[in-house]
C-alpha cells in the first residue's frame, strides 16, 4: 500500500470556492506538471464536471492529453515556441498559441500560412519574470503583429507575476506596466482580446487585477504561500504501511551519518517512504543575493534554536521520524504505539515533489 491520496470532495470545495471569488470572471485552470502532482487526467474531469472549462499548460503532451478528452475545450500553451514541428502538432490540436516576441510571431504566421489557415494566439508581456515576452516598450512590434501577420488571430494578452506571494509593491508594479500596454494596443486601434495577468496568488490577494480572466493552479489545491480568508482545504497527503516493526537497544544508531542514537531501548518501525517519493523534502535555495543568503542563515540559526521534528501519522498518531531520511524509506519511533506490520502511515507530501506514488483519488 503506497499511494498519493487527493480526496475529491476537498478537491470539489476548492474549485467551488474559488470560482466564487472569481465571480463572473473566467477561470483557466493550470494544469501544468501533470496537474500540479495530482493527475491530469482526474483533475481536469472534476473541473470540467464543476464548470472551469479552459485550461492551460506548458507541454504538448498536456495538450494531446486533454484535446482527447475535451474535444471543445479552449487549451492554452503558456510556452512561447517557435520550433515548426511542434508548432504543427499544435496547431492540429486546435491549440491557442503564446506569442512572446516578434520572432515567434513571424514563425506562426509562416506556419499557419502554409496550412492556409489562422492561429489562435494570445500575446506574452515580460513586465518582469524574464522569461517569455514581449517587453513593455515593445508596444511598437506588438504593433505591428497586429497590422502584418495576417494569418494570427490574436484573442488574448497576459503577464505572470513574479512575486505575488510576497510582494504586493512590485506586483501593483507590473500591473501597471501590463495594463498601461494594453491602454496602448487599444490606443493604435489593436484590440488585444483578453487580459489576463493573475496568477493563484495575486488573484487571492487582489481582486481589483482579475481584468478578463485569471489563471489557477496552486490555489486549487489550497496550497499558497500565505494565509487566505478563503476557505481553502488542503489537498493531497501520501499513504503506506508500516514494513518491519523492531526493537533497538540503547546507543543504536539510526540512518545514514548516524543521525540519531538512541538514549534507551525503543520500539521503531520502516515505512516505505523516502525523499524520491517526495518526504522530506524541499526546493533548494537556488538564490544567492545577499538578503537570501542572510534569510538561509537565520533560518538555518532558527532550527538549532528550535529544533523541529519531522512528523508522521500511524494510525492517527503522530511519530516522530529518526536520523535521516533514505532514499525509499525511513524509521520512526513507536516505542509507546500499539502497532503492527501494515498498519496505515499518513505523510505531508507537496504533490509536486512526489515521485513513485500512485495517485489515488477517494
Amino acid at each position: 500500500m503506497k499511494a498519493y491520496v487527493v480526496e475529491r470532495e476537498a478537491l470539489i470545495h476548492n474549485i467551488r470556492a474559488l470560482q466564487a471569488h472569481a465571480g463572473n470572471v473566467p477561470i483557466w485552470a493550470v494544469l501544468k506538471g501533470n496537474g500540479y502532482g495530482i493527475g491530469i487526467v482526474p483533475f481536469s474531469k472534476l473541473l470540467y464536471d464543476n464548470g472551469v472549462r479552459r485550461f492551460a499548460v506548458t507541454e504538448l503532451k498536456e495538450v494531446e492529453v486533454l484535446r482527447e478528452n475535451y474535444p471543445e475545450s479552449p487549451i492554452l500553451m503558456l510556452r512561447s515556441t517557435a520550433d515548426p514541428a511542434e508548432l504543427n502538432a499544435l496547431l492540429d490540436l486546435g491549440a491557442i498559441l503564446t506569442v512572446g516576441s516578434y520572432e515567434t510571431a513571424v514563425a506562426i504566421n509562416g506556419i499557419a500560412a502554409q496550412r492556409a489557415g489562422t492561429a489562435e494566439v494570445h500575446l506574452a508581456v515580460d513586465t518582469g519574470m524574464g522569461r517569455y515576452g514581449f517587453l513593455p516598450d515593445d508596444t511598437d512590434r506588438m504593433i505591428s503583429v497586429f497590422r502584418y501577420m495576417k494569418n494570427l488571430k490574436i484573442s488574448g494578452i497576459f503577464t505572470h507575476f513574479h512575486s505575488a506571494f510576497s510582494s504586493e509593491k512590485a506586483t501593483r508594479q507590473q500591473f501597471e506596466l501590463f495594463r498601461g500596454v494594453v491602454e496602448k494596443l487599444r490606443a493604435a486601434g489593436c484590440e488585444p482580446g483578453m487580459a489576463h495577468c493573475c496568477n493563484s496568488h495575486a488573484f487571492v490577494r487582489h481582486p481589483e487585477m482579475h481584468l478578463d480572466a485569471v489563471r489557477i493552479g496552486s490555489a486549487f489545491l489550497g496550497r499558497l504561500a500565505f494565509k487566505t480568508k478563503l476557505d481553502l482545504k488542503r489537498i493531497g497527503w501520501a499513504e503506506c504501511g508500516l514494513e518491519e516493526i523492531r526493537q533497538i537497544p540503547k546507543g543504536q544508531t539510526v540512518g545514514y551519518g548516524a543521525g540519531f542514537k538512541a538514549r534507551q531501548p525503543m520500539k521503531v518501525a520502516v515505512i516505505s517512504l523516502g525523499w524520491y517519493n517526495g518526504f522530506a523534502l524541499s526546493r533548494e535555495n537556488d538564490l544567492f543575493r545577499f538578503r537570501d543568503s542572510v534569510f538561509g542563515i537565520l533560518h538555518h540559526l532558527k532550527n538549532i534554536l528550535l529544533p523541529r521534528k519531522l512528523l508522521v501519522t500511524v494510525n492517527g498518531h503522530k511519530c516522530r521520524v529518526l536520523g535521516h531520511v533514505g532514499m525509499l524509506n525511513a524509521v520512526v519511533d513507536v516505542t509507546d504505539l500499539d502497532c503492527a506490520v501494515g498498519d496505515k502511515v499518513v505523510a505531508q507530501i507537496n504533490p509536486l515533489h512526489a515521485k513513485g506514488l500512485r495517485v489515488q483519488y477517494r
